[in-house]
C-alpha cells in the first residue's frame, strides 16, 4: 500500500512541484495551503508522514507541530519546511516535536529522501515488546510510556533514544550510535542531541526521585538505576 502523506505549503508553485514529484515516486498525497486546512485535514485523516511548512498563514507550522504531538497525541513522523537555516529555529522545530528539518530552496530529490527515510524507519520498530527499567515501562507497540504508573508524553525523536537506551540498559549507548538511529548514516547535530537529552530528561527524571539518565563523560549515555560513572 502507497504511503499517504499530508503536504502543508502556502507557496502553490513548490507545493505543486513537490506533490508532482512525490506522486510520480508511488506516494498518494493531500495538501492544505494554511494551517486551518492542515488542522482539518490532520482530524480527519491518517497520514504516514506530514511535510510542514514552518510559516504558513492562520497557524503557523510550530503549532500545528505542537498540536500534532500534544492534543492529537500523534506519532506521525514530522519534516518542516522553512526558509530559516538558524540554530535556534532549528532547536525549536525539535524541541516542538518535529523528526527532520529542510531548509528552503531543497531539491525535490531531497526532500524525497528524507521522507523515504523517516517513513522506513518509522515502519522498522517492534511492535510487540515491553521494554522495563525499573518503574520505567514503554510498550513498543503503542508506544505508551509510564513511569511509577504515571503516564509520559514524549515527542519522536526523543522517544526513539529513549527506546534505544532501555533497549540497550544498563550498558552505555555511544553518541555516534544515538546519530545512527536519529539521522541514520548523515553527520548527527551535537547541539539537537542534547536538546533532544534535555526533554527527554525533564520528563523521565525531573519529576520523580531518582536519577536513572547518566551521562558517561566522553562516550554517550545510558539508563539505570544506580549513580555509578564509568
Amino acid at each position: 500500500m502507497p504511503s499517504r502523506l499530508l503536504i502543508v505549503e502556502d507557496d502553490r508553485d513548490l507545493a505543486r512541484n513537490l506533490i508532482d514529484f512525490l506522486e510520480i515516486q508511488g506516494y498518494v498525497t493531500d495538501y492544505a495551503a494554511d494551517g486551518h486546512g492542515a488542522l482539518g485535514l490532520l482530524a480527519g485523516n491518517e497520514y504516514d508522514l506530514v511535510v510542514l511548512d514552518m510559516m504558513l498563514p492562520g497557524v503557523d507550522g510550530l503549532t500545528i507541530c505542537s498540536r500534532i504531538r500534544q492534543q492529537m497525541r500523534s506519532k506521525v513522523p514530522v519534516v518542516m519546511l522553512t526558509a530559516k537555516d538558524e540554530v535556534d529555529t532549528k532547536v525549536a522545530a525539535f524541541d516542538i516535536g518535529a523528526d527532520d528539518y529542510v531548509v528552503k530552496p531543497a531539491s525535490l530529490r531531497e526532500i524525497e529522501a528524507r521522507i523515504r527515510a523517516l517513513i522506513r524507519r518509522a515502519g522498522s520498530k517492534s511492535d510487540s515488546d515491553l521494554l522495563v527499567i525499573g518503574d520505567l515501562r514503554m510498550d513498543v507497540g503503542t508506544m505508551k510510556i509510564e513511569r511509577a504508573g504515571q503516564l509520559i508524553i514524549l515527542p519522536p525523536v526523543p522517544t526513539r533514544i529513549l527506546m534505544l537506551l532501555m533497549r540497550r540498559s544498563p550498558n552505555v549507548v555511544h553518541r555516534l550510535a544515538i546519530h545512527r538511529e536519529i539521522w541514520g548514516e548523515e553527520p548527527g547535530d551535537n547541539h539537537a542531541l542534547i536538546v533532544h537529552m534535555h526533554t527527554l530528561r525533564n520528563a523521565v527524571d525531573k519529576p520523580f526521585g531518582q536519577q536513572i539518565i547518566h551521562t558517561v563523560r566522553g562516550f554517550g549515555y545510558r539508563i539505570a538505576y544506580d549513580q555509578s560513572a564509568l
